[in-house]
């Protein structure tokens, strides 16, 4: 197992409810990349990538076959990824309504710690 460089946490339950509805091969996948995240000083963008405009959010980007899921995250304090709500993908755009969302369990992580 390589060295971590960088702790990631699950914010409240929406990210394992995420987790939940997929199955087996699609939660190892999902794993592979939270482990990627974990261990890559630098995480390439096809991994983790930052949402234009968003004020530090960003998103996990999780691939099996034709089926595309994001997981929203951000940093905090310099290493912690806050994992928080997952969705499947089906358009080109990430929904501004997901996006929305995540800001929104972002602002509550900050107010409640």
């Amino acid at each position: 197992m390589e060295q971590k460089v960088r702790e990631v946490v699950v914010y409240k339950n929406y990210f394992l409810d995420f987790l939940k509805s997929l199955n087996t091969k699609e939660q190892n996948k999902v794993y592979k990349v939270i482990e990627i995240i974990e261990t890559y000083s630098m995480v390439p963008k096809d991994y983790l990538k930052q949402i234009k405009g968003s004020e530090g959010l960003y998103e996990a980007r999780i691939k099996l076959g034709s089926n595309i899921w994001r997981v929203f995250c951000f940093f905090d304090k310099g290493k912690l990824v806050i994992l928080l709500n997952g969705f499947v993908k089906k358009t080109q755009k990430t929904p501004k309504k997901e996006i929305e969302k995540a800001m929104r369990l972002k602002k509550e992580y900050y107010e409640e710690r």
